[in-house]
């Protein structure tokens, strides 16, 4: 009876990981060609089938450093316990995605699922159950590890994008500066590379953290002896991310593509390079980052760069309330659950 229900609890958590997958996929992959579709570059029908696609090989092709920070958060807690921990967090992370989709807000899945690994881990093992990766910080041979380097780059991550977006604004302004109104054509194209490469990236970075879930999941449960991600849960993450991309989390879409700025082609581009280039050397450095809130920032940077009047700053004061209120909501909400589950179901 208990194999079945360690069987019956792992496959819920894979398949909720999966649903995750779709729904962060959903929420967070519009944002790779929404300014794409506002300044006329692509039909969205076209644009979010590009990206989905890049997307699913940015998946398959991204490696597993992030993957491997996700699962390192955890300490202290194995077998059946650790199960619950992931079960209560993907169930927590699904809800969020869901909630905010549904009022068009430009939350973080990661900030989601980070909420509910620290929130059901403190509930399992207290304090020492999380990494938090102060005192690597902080000693003899610092090292940005744990939970510590988990939000040193969601900020940083940010940071460069509206950054980033000033900064190529400027630039753009200087070099073409005696541009004709016909130059909108050659950047509409370029958009194509660069909206394709912010998509891969986004890919790369975000399917990981299902990846790990499932990962985790099959070694608490014993079906596994290592944590590392199979070929089967990357390609099933990469897959549903890319179902959800079709889905176009239109609201979102919207969001980012109009509800900002003005959106035009130059505006566009210089959005989508710095939003790359951010997300890309956070995947490459191990550190799961929101996608969204990344081009968000760097739709506001443009804006501010050329009319600051122009910025609906109300985005991005949203954007700020979401960081603070994701992370302690939903780990009230997976500690919650963790412990519903801890008095229903045996072992925990």
């Amino acid at each position: 009876m208990a194999s079945l229900l360690i069987l019956g609890i792992t496959v819920t958590v894979i398949l909720l990981a999966l649903v995750f997958a779709f729904t962060n996929g959903y929420n967070d992959a519009s944002a790779s060609v929404a300014t794409l579709i506002a300044c006329g570059a692509a039909a969205p029908r076209s644009a979010v089938i590009y990206a989905s696609i890049a997307g699913f090989f940015g998946a398959v092709l991204g490696g597993s450093a992030v993957a491997l920070t996700i699962e390192s958060l955890i300490e202290g807690a194995s077998g059946i316990t650790l199960v619950y921990i992931l079960l209560s967090t993907v169930l927590t992370a699904v809800l969020w995605n869901i909630m905010s989709s549904s009022i068009g807000l430009p939350s973080s899945s990661t900030h989601a699922m980070v909420g509910g690994l620290i929130g059901a881990g403190l509930v399992a093992n207290g304090v020492n159950g999380i990494l938090w990766g102060v005192s690597e910080l902080f000693g003899p041979n610092p090292e940005l590890v744990g939970v510590t380097k988990v939000f040193v780059f969601l900020i940083v991550s940010v940071a460069l994008g509206l950054i980033g977006g000033y900064v190529a604004m400027k630039l753009s302004h200087i070099l073409l500066r005696n541009a004709r109104k016909s130059a909108n054509e050659p950047i509409k194209k370029v958009q194509w590379l660069t909206a394709g490469l912010l998509s891969f990236s986004h890919g790369a970075n975000d399917a990981q953290k299902q990846m790990a879930i499932i990962a985790l999941v099959l070694l608490g449960a014993s079906f596994a002896s290592t944590d590392a991600v199979p070929l089967w849960a990357r390609l099933a993450c990469a897959a549903m991310m890319a179902l959800g991309t079709l889905g176009g989390g239109w609201r979102i879409m919207k969001t980012l593509g109009r509800g900002i700025y003005p959106i035009k082609p130059i505006h566009s581009l210089d959005s989508q390079v710095p939003s790359s280039i951010s997300i890309f050397a956070s995947t490459l450095a191990g550190a799961p980052v929101s996608s969204t809130q990344v081009v968000a920032s760097s739709v506001i940077g443009v804006g501010a760069a050329e009319n600051t009047k122009m910025v609906q700053w109300r985005v991005g004061r949203n954007m700020l309330v979401s960081w603070f209120v994701t992370i302690p909501v939903c780990m009230l909400v997976s500690g919650a659950i963790f412990l519903v589950l801890r008095t229903i179901l045996p072992g925990a």
